[in-house]
């Protein structure tokens, strides 16, 4: 073993996370202990995302050791790095002291020894168990937390889909030609249009310009057109107005043909979900540029679980679409009522909304494909980059699709602000022309729900 290069111990937990931990560590030595692949035995079974990430991950151990019969030189991790570390699978279990053994106490022990034997190396455990972490500690072992999946140092540097437009003394503004649907078109050239992003939207305070979304980014030159105006005094979408500025944002990237992703971070109360379906059923319904919308969620209880559901996929997943359902009254009760429509009609033109929404499994999403549709993953924070890669790609031709969630509340065991789903993929296609993001910082629920959301 090469002195001075690092010696890593992975935790189950680490490729129950991520299967391909293993070619993470560049040049550095990684042991996966016997006891954790008898770990990932025991989680081997199911359909669930740890079941096939338990799965993935033996298959990955299955191709790298192959027919070797030595495994105490250990085997290259060869990954593309140009000195890959090698992997070791030591069959010792460490001294354990008294009391019932467990994977924790057999890490710990496991680490201690090899820190014994390699003094001159940095010998660390890697584990997503933060008592473990802890405990490590305290017996004086240095642990880490698996952190290459990290998108982001800190949520706070999270790009936020909005910008102000301010230009420099080398900055140079043109009004272009009319653009579509009449909106007036801007040419800005000069340094400042590195700091943009194709489907950001530009605030000008001065009030030079109206508010506008940057269309094309060329070099050191950017096209920005004008937004469409959704508040109080413009045009209602299915009897809803934007509120605030960011949700007239999202309702211009919502109604825009042109933007086939979507994602909508914000706290409770912002309007996340009734903006989404407001721009659904309009699109769908009226303007008919879908056949039908699509909505799904990761079911993850808050409280206590309360076992199976009977019924079909949609009456189990009933349960979970509390919110869907709130939204839809709303947006029933804000669509003008026309001269002469009895409530009979109202309560007929309801249930087909319903007829043209679809509830679905994520369970069930392996291997399809969704033509013309408006696809909405809610709570999209609970969900893993590969369970978001796994959604998205299910889009095809005409299928818009949108991710709501805060990843302020995430439920997902292991998953943090840093290394949602949902943050990867904010993250991912900030640069695509497009796609589009919106942060909605205000709540607009009630003065009851904004202050809790303040001082609870």
């Amino acid at each position: 073993m090469t002195q001075g290069l690092k010696l890593f111990i992975l935790d189950a937990t680490v490729l129950l996370h991520d299967p391909a931990a293993l070619y993470r560590f560049e040049e550095h030595d990684v042991y996966v202990p016997i006891i954790v692949l008898e770990d990932l035995d025991r989680h081997k079974e199911g359909g669930s995302e740890t079941a096939r990430n338990a799965r993935q991950a033996s298959r990955f151990l299955d191709e790298i050791v192959g027919a070797t019969d030595d495994l105490a030189s250990g085997l290259p991790l060869d990954h593309g790095a140009r000195a890959p570390g090698r992997l070791y699978i030591p069959l010792d279990r460490g001294a354990v002291g008294g009391g019932p053994r467990n994977t924790g106490d057999e890490l710990l022990a496991l680490t201690r020894d090899l820190a014994g034997r390699h003094q001159r190396r940095s010998v660390v455990l890697v584990t997503k168990d933060i008592n473990l972490r802890i405990k490590a500690r305290a017996q004086g072992l240095k642990a880490e937390d698996y952190t290459s999946d990290r998108v982001l140092e800190d949520a706070d540097l999270l790009y936020r889909g909005t910008g102000e437009l301010q230009l420099g003394a080398r900055d140079s503004l043109e009004t272009g030609p009319v653009g579509s649907g009449g909106r007036a078109t801007f040419s800005v050239r000069g340094p400042v249009v590195e700091t943009w992003h194709p489907g950001e939207f530009l605030v000008d305070k001065a009030a030079r310009l109206p508010d506008t979304i940057v269309r094309e980014i060329r070099a050191d030159s950017a096209r920005l057109e004008a937004i469409y105006d959704y508040g109080p005094a413009g045009q209602a979408v299915w009897g809803i107005r934007a509120r605030n500025a960011e949700q007239n944002f999202a309702l211009n990237l919502l109604m825009d043909p042109e933007i086939d992703i979507v994602t909508l971070l914000g706290h409770a109360g912002t309007g996340k979900t009734l903006l989404t379906l407001a721009s659904a059923l309009h699109q769908t319904l009226e303007a008919q540029r879908y056949a039908e919308i699509v909505m799904t969620r990761v079911t993850i209880p808050v409280g206590e679980d309360i076992g199976f559901l009977p019924g079909t996929e949609e009456e189990k997943m009933g349960p979970w679409m509390g919110a869907l359902e709130d939204n839809l009254d709303i947006l029933n009760q804000t669509e003008p009522k026309r001269p002469g429509q009895s409530e009979w009609a109202r309560a007929a033109a309801g249930d087909l909304i319903r007829s043209r929404l679809r509830i679905k499994s994520l369970n069930f999403m392996r291997g399809r494909t969704f033509l013309r549709k408006f696809l909405i993953i809610d709570e999209a924070q609970n969900l893993s980059a590969h369970q978001m890669k796994t959604l998205i790609t299910r889009a095809g031709p005409g299928t818009k699709v949108v991710c709501l969630g805060n990843i302020a509340q995430i439920d997902t065991p292991y998953l943090t602000e840093t290394t949602s789903g949902l943050t990867y993929v904010v993250d991912r296609f900030k640069h695509w022309p497009h796609s589009g993001h919106i942060t909605l910082a205000r709540g607009e629920r009630s003065r009851l729900a904004d202050f809790a959301t303040d001082v609870l």
